[in-house]
C-alpha cells in the first residue's frame, strides 16, 4: 500500500491549529471545568487525539521510509506547541504552578530555538530520552485535562496530577541536560 509522501508532514502540521483550538476550549471550560465540564471534556479529548498523531506521523514516516528533514524539525515543534498550550492553559486556570510551567517551557523552547539555529548545518532529531519525556508529558497532561475528579474525587485527582507533574519535571530537565551534552560532544567531533 502506497501512501502520499507528504502525509506524515501534513499530520504534523495539522497539530499546530489543533493546539490553538484546544487552548481556547480549555480556557472556555474554566478551572476544573467549572464554566463548562463539556468544554473541558472536549479540550481533553482534542488534546489526546492531537498528541496521538505524533505517534501516527512518526510511524508512517518510518514504516514507509519517508522520513524527512521537515518532519524531524517540525514534529517536535508541533509537539511543543500542543504541550505548551496545555501547560500554559492549566497554569492560567490555576491548576498548575507557574514555576513548573516556566521550567518546562524554558527547556522546551530553548532546545527548539537551538534546533532552528543549527538547522542549516544539520537537523537534530529527537533522542530517546526526549521521546520518553514527550510521552510522559502527554500522559500527565491528558490526566490533568480530563475532569476525572468527577469520578474519583478532587483530592486523589490532584495527588495523581502532582506525582505525574513531578515526573514531567524530572524528565524534562534530565532530557534537556542529555540534549546539551550530546550537542557539545557532537560539536567537538565536527570539523
Amino acid at each position: 500500500m502506497a501512501i502520499p509522501r507528504q502525509l506524515p508532514n501534513a499530520i504534523t502540521v495539522a497539530r499546530i491549529p489543533l493546539a490553538v483550538v484546544f487552548f481556547v476550549l480549555l480556557l472556555l471550560g474554566g478551572t476544573y471545568g467549572e464554566e463548562s465540564v463539556g468544554l473541558r471534556w472536549a479540550a481533553a479529548i482534542l488534546f489526546i487525539v492531537a498528541i496521538s498523531t505524533d505517534w501516527v506521523d512518526g510511524y508512517l514516516a518510518r514504516r514507509f521510509d519517508i522520513v524527512s528533514d521537515f518532519g524531524k524539525l517540525w514534529d517536535p515543534i508541533a509537539d511543543k506547541l500542543l504541550t505548551g498550550a496545555g501547560f500554559i492553559g492549566l497554569a492560567v486556570l490555576g491548576e498548575l504552578n507557574w514555576w513548573l510551567v516556566v521550567i518546562v517551557l524554558v527547556r522546551e523552547w530553548g532546545i527548539t530555538v537551538h534546533r532552528l539555529m543549527v538547522a542549516k548545518e544539520h537537523v537534530v532529531a529527537a533522542a530517546w530520552m526526549g521521546k520518553v519525556k514527550t510521552t510522559v508529558q502527554a500522559v500527565a497532561l491528558s490526566w490533568a485535562l480530563l475532569p476525572l475528579y468527577l469520578l474519583i474525587g478532587l483530592d486523589l485527582w490532584v495527588l495523581v496530577t502532582g506525582v505525574l507533574m513531578i515526573a514531567v519535571l524530572v524528565l524534562t530537565v534530565a532530557s534537556g541536560v542529555d540534549y546539551i551534552v550530546a550537542q557539545v560532544r557532537g560539536s567537538r567531533q565536527r570539523p
